[in-house]
């Protein structure tokens, strides 16, 4: 009884809980057809323009659950290994994964599969300042692996000057908007739920 109330209250507003596995599978396909668009919107911020990437990244680990997420996130980096220009400015085939961007790519599915996660523990929907900190600690995940690597690569210093701190305010603004987004699907979930 415990279990079924808690999935009750699980946020879920895409009802992916209760999916097919074909619906799953198509689900999967224009998750990775979100995360290439969303891979293509640049932001100009100075002195780096912020892509919506990580924005996407955790959408799809808190709506679609952190399984289906990552998995959805894996499958649009295979799409990218084989060739097709789903990566930032069509970035495609095996270069991004060995190159700079490399350790960013290797967070992405850890990105999705955290919001996710946190998602189903409650962060999100209503509880904005959650929802918020979990986007952000996911955004913050990806700037550290990332940086991480671009670190080992050129240097601790060009790697935080280059790969995280210009990146610092792209990623409390993705994660407010988030927030407010999840806020309002979860409000309308709710509302339709009550019809």
């Amino acid at each position: 009884m415990t279990s079924m109330s808690a999935s009750a209250h699980r946020f879920d507003p895409l009802g992916i809980e209760n999916r097919s596995l074909a619906v799953q599978s198509i689900l999967l396909l224009i998750g990775t057809a979100v995360l290439a668009l969303a891979s293509q919107v640049s932001v100009p911020m100075v002195p780096v323009p912020i892509t919506m990437q990580t924005f996407a990244l955790t959408m799809i680990g808190v709506l679609y659950g952190w399984r289906l997420g990552a998995l959805t996130v894996l499958a649009w980096l295979g799409e990218a290994m084989m060739g097709l220009p789903v990566l930032a400015n069509g970035g495609a085939g095996l270069a991004p994964f060995v190159g700079p961007t490399a350790g960013y790519l290797a967070s992405f599915p850890l990105i999705a599969a955290l919001a996710g996660y946190l998602a189903e523990k409650g962060w999100t929907g209503s509880r904005v300042v959650a929802s918020f900190s979990a986007h952000l600690l996911a955004n913050l995940v990806c700037l550290a692996v990332g940086g991480a690597w671009l670190s080992y690569l050129i240097g601790v210093e060009k790697g935080l000057s280059l790969g995280v701190t210009p990146f610092v305010l792209g990623a409390v603004l993705k994660s407010a908007l988030a927030a407010a987004l999840l806020m309002a699907i979860g409000r309308r979930a709710v509302t339709r739920v009550d019809l």
